[in-house]
């Protein structure tokens, strides 16, 4: 069958290739790191002020805003802290990285996968790993996986653990978040790490430690739950932490999502942002990469499949990094 006859699996889906663990939060002392302990989530209710945008009609009226202002907002909601006594965050997780061989776990063609097997297998003989394994490594080292936490830190040290070598240790405030540019040895020998992992030269297994001194007794932020049950007991809350075993938590999607914000190859890119199909970014509303212009990922990814037209270098693996990150991908028969 010719590359022009082919059609994309209906059925077609790529296991994904980082198996990253929740991330637990614990306190202790920047100059006296041992004894690390448990941050819980507490509670606690406020009566807060209305701030929320008026109608007019309200906003307007000195007699009907002073009516609604007076209305209490009370609210019960979790929050998180470190106690009078600690000084610094510490947020533990791990990362298992999975061979990449450009085989999809599900496919019902096998003319198809055939094709799309060779498409894969030539940009990992040719391409290689290098550059998504740096970026990745970049943002552990940068610890972007802190989110909102790394912003409040004053100092932040990584700590990377594998077993069989000595610990890597990174400055995460000296390496950038806008760009993938900064190259040292220990970020090489993580890199590396990774590629291995990727190319399954090894088994790789990173206990990742990230310590950021935020201050005595200041707030830290774990995932917050999305409670779909409104009416169950977490549903009467403002606003839900997620913790594992009493201790607070982050979700392994977020951390997921940090670790593979290195696409800075969508038309016009300014900053990283997540690997995703479309270049959605929800908290923007925005899809960077558009199918019209042909920048999304169905359209790169079936253009070297079906086609065997090459997307430029970046594109491929931006493709790439979209496989490694998992998913269904096969083409619906609906219109």
């Amino acid at each position: 069958m010719s590359k022009t006859t082919l059609k994309t699996a209906s059925v077609l889906a790529f296991e994904r290739n980082f198996d990253v663990s929740d991330a637990v939060f614990y306190q202790t002392n920047w100059d006296n790191r041992t004894a690390p302990v448990k941050i819980k989530n507490s509670e606690k209710s406020v009566r807060g002020t209305i701030s929320n945008r008026l109608k007019n009609a309200i906003a307007a009226d000195p007699t009907k805003l002073d009516a609604e202002i007076e209305k209490a907002n009370l609210q019960t909601v979790d929050v998180a802290a470190l106690n009078q006594d600690n000084d610094t965050l510490l947020v533990k997780w791990s990362l298992k990285v999975l061979p990449f061989t450009g085989k999809p776990c599900v496919c019902n063609n096998a003319e198809y996968q055939s094709q799309l097997e060779a498409t894969l297998q030539s940009y990992i003989d040719k391409v290689g790993f290098d550059e998504l394994a740096k970026r990745y490594a970049t943002n552990i080292a940068n610890a972007r996986f802190l989110w909102r936490n790394r912003m409040g830190a004053e100092h932040i040290d990584v700590v990377v653990k594998v077993e069989g070598q000595s610990d890597l240790v990174f400055d995460a405030k000296t390496y950038s978040l806008v760009d993938f540019k900064q190259s040292d040895a220990q970020l090489e020998q993580l890199a590396q790490l990774i590629k291995q992992g990727l190319a399954g030269e090894r088994f790789v297994l990173l206990h990742i430690e990230a310590f950021a001194r935020v201050g005595k007794g200041q707030e830290v932020y774990p995932s917050q739950e999305l409670i779909l049950d409104q009416g169950s007991s977490k549903g009467k809350k403002s606003k839900t932490l997620y913790a594992i075993d009493d201790a607070s938590a982050m979700h392994s999607q977020k951390i997921s999502n940090a670790l593979r914000t290195i696409d800075t190859w969508y038309p016009d890119a300014q900053f990283p942002i997540a690997v995703e199909p479309y270049g959605a970014v929800t908290s923007m509303g925005t899809a960077f990469r558009q199918p019209k212009v042909k920048t999304d990922f169905y359209s790169l990814f079936d253009s070297w499949v079906l086609k065997g037209e090459a997307p430029a270098l970046e594109q491929q693996h931006y493709v790439a990094a979209i496989l490694i990150r998992g998913g269904v991908f096969g083409e619906s028969g609906k219109e």
